[in-house]
């Protein structure tokens, strides 16, 4: 098979690091842009490093924004007792798109996952932990989905919790997520009885 174009191969060996984006399809987009006007490719370049530049992590929840503390955190009207964890950013949005949740986030990045060499120092505990001796939070809602890694991380953050913040009522979403789901991938009405019907995990 004949070689590729050097610039070509560069491109696709860098979309093939995107998750779910194979060889040929890899192939397929680079082609495509490719045959784009040279503007509007130079446009898509130019989107993915304002990307990088105009975006961080807000101090506070560890979600994605433009300001710090995000628009969620610098929000007045919202609960400051009531503290959701979720594993990304996908999830929250799918709640905020929900919108019938009205407290906080906490963003782990991720979920422990030993298999896949995930471990808890490689997500934000402690930073979850700085977050609860503030003193604010009431009620931490894990919301993590019903997958394995969900669940490790679901057992890890209820013993984190009944160790150092036996006050703290610990609560998850209602299966009426099937088992084996993202949380990012639910309906709003599914997420809303979850939220709405979430079960104590007891003390």
């Amino acid at each position: 098979m004949e070689r590729l174009p050097h610039a070509l191969q560069i491109l696709v060996d860098q979309l093939t690091a995107l998750p779910g984006v194979g060889r040929k399809s890899a192939l397929r987009i680079g082609l495509t842009l490719l045959n784009w006007p040279e503007e509007k490719a130079r446009g898509l370049g130019q989107a993915i490093c304002d990307l990088r530049r105009s975006l961080c992590l807000c101090s506070r929840c560890r979600s994605l924004s433009e300001t710090d503390p995000c628009s969620v955190c610098s929000d007045p009207t919202r609960e400051d007792g009531l503290l959701c964890v979720i594993a990304d950013w996908d999830s929250l949005l799918a709640l905020e798109e929900a919108g019938f949740y009205r407290g906080r986030y906490f963003v782990l990045g991720g979920l422990l996952s030993p298999l896949d060499g995930v471990n808890s120092d490689q997500l934000a505990f402690d930073c979850l932990k700085d977050r609860l001796i503030q003193g604010q939070v009431q009620e931490v809602v894990l919301a993590l989905g019903t997958t394995r890694d969900g669940e490790t991380t679901e057992s890890y953050i209820h013993n984190l919790l009944q160790r150092n913040f036996p006050d703290i009522r610990i609560s998850r979403l209602a299966q009426g997520i099937p088992v084996g789901t993202d949380l990012k991938y639910m309906d709003r009405e599914t997420l809303k009885q979850s939220m709405t019907y979430r079960q104590s995990l007891g003390q």
